[in-house]
């Protein structure tokens, strides 16, 4: 089967899809850096296919290299790569005006991959429009905002193309936007297009990720299909701890990035179980933001707390000195350990890209805040996955995708079932 991604972000949802054997005819994704991250994620399914992975393993190791150095590696990794891998990720913004650039753009790629229709289309808007908290943020009735009706531009694909089903990915926020008007119009708009519909709601935790992140899944299935049962995992227990996640990784220390490209030890159970690392990977992207000394300070208090008495840190408890925030309230919990003896972290968001404070690497001797891979793992993104651009963009594209465990299994329950 085939799929279009729509708001494709990174491709966290694009990757589940695509470990299950399917072919993504197109992705479409406004921001620059993450089209990018996508385009290089299809040249490596491309290169496996081809078994020319060692093309792509050259590529990742240019991570700490030059801007400059880096765009010429990836012009030079391109030439090896079809056009048409290339053009299937669709660098857009998704607007009624854009409309027929997309569907010319999707109709050719259909017409060059020999498919006749679309089989899925998945995908869900930015949600910050719907998230609690970005809403308490500019204003619960922030009618201006043109987020919110982004849904009605995923029903046009959906008026275009006809597909068997759809996935609609989004934040529990959504149920609760504009007093639940807005998801009461989603679906409507769904039906009226010709599809049955279901909602879920999902915790990434249930489907293997060391994460808790609460997601909205509404699916739809053609009025002329049996939309079955989905099943829940079988077995929900998530038995690793985020220590087997993140003991592998070299030691760094706030401002490194580590650049010699291998492990200090071989990949763990929980590594291996869910598919973040397989002993021919190369580790990039583990970099640690720079921190002031206050900052650090309040990490090693956090740290010591939490590793000495299981206990979190409260702002207000801090000297004096270290209290730089006016409205103490709104900081109370805004520094947290990642707890490495745990099962899950906390919610790894897009906020991880302005600073690091809620996300504090368990270990005190390194003394900063989780790097990008280290994040990375926690969606579950696999050590082979590069993302392109900044530091910051590649926090901001992690923080915003969808674990591809718990797309995976979507995926599969689709093709099992459709």
């Amino acid at each position: 089967m085939n799929y279009l991604d729509l708001f494709a972000g990174a491709g966290g949802l694009s990757e589940g899809f695509a470990r299950q054997g399917y072919k993504g005819i197109a992705h479409i994704e406004s921001n620059k850096s993450a089209a990018e991250t996508l385009e290089t994620r299809m040249a490596y399914y491309y290169l496996k296919e081809e078994n020319k992975l060692d093309i792509y393993r050259e590529y990742q190791k240019t991570y700490s290299l030059s801007v400059k150095e880096r765009m010429e590696k990836r012009r030079e990794l391109f030439e090896n790569i079809p056009s048409y891998i290339k053009d299937s990720v669709i660098n857009c913004e998704i607007s009624y005006e854009n409309l027929p650039f997309l569907f010319e753009k999707i109709n050719k790629q259909l017409e060059i991959s020999e498919s006749k229709n679309l089989d899925i289309i998945i995908g869900g808007p930015p949600c910050q429009a719907y998230s609690v908290i970005g809403r308490s943020r500019t204003g619960a009735n922030n009618d201006n905002d043109k987020r919110h009706y982004l849904y009605k531009l995923y029903v046009e694909f959906l008026k275009k193309y006809k597909p068997k089903m759809f996935v609609f990915e989004n934040v529990p926020g959504i149920y609760t936007a504009k007093n639940g008007e807005i998801f009461e119009d989603i679906k409507e708009q769904f039906d009226e297009a010709g599809y049955k519909i279901r909602s879920f709601d999902f915790n990434s935790f249930d489907f293997g990720v060391p994460q808790k992140r609460k997601r909205v899944i509404i699916m739809g299935v053609r009025d002329d299909l049996i939309f079955k049962e989905f099943k829940y995992p079988q077995d929900k227990e998530n038995n690793y701890r985020v220590l087997e996640f993140l003991k592998d990784l070299p030691p760094i220390k706030a401002g490194e990035i580590y650049s010699n490209y291998n492990y200090t030890s071989t990949a763990t159970e929980a590594l291996i179980n869910t598919k973040i690392r397989s002993d021919n990977d190369i580790l990039t992207h583990h970099i640690a933001r720079p921190n002031n000394e206050r900052d650090l300070e309040i990490y090693r208090i956090a740290v010591d707390l939490w590793n000495n008495g299981k206990e979190r840190l409260i702002y207000s408890d801090l000297p004096e000195n270290l209290i730089t925030h006016k409205n103490v309230k709104s900081f109370l919990d805004r520094f947290k350990v990642v707890a490495d003896n745990l099962n899950y972290s906390q919610t790894i968001v897009a906020h991880i890209a302005k600073d690091g404070h809620y996300y504090i690497h368990p270990n005190i001797d390194q003394n900063r805040s989780i790097s990008v891979r280290e994040a990375a793992r926690l969606q579950s993104f696999p050590d082979d996955y590069f993302f392109e651009g900044s530091r910051t963009s590649n926090f901001t594209q992690i923080g915003n995708a969808v674990p591809p465990l718990m797309a995976e299994y979507i995926a599969k329950w689709i093709k099992e079932n459709i």
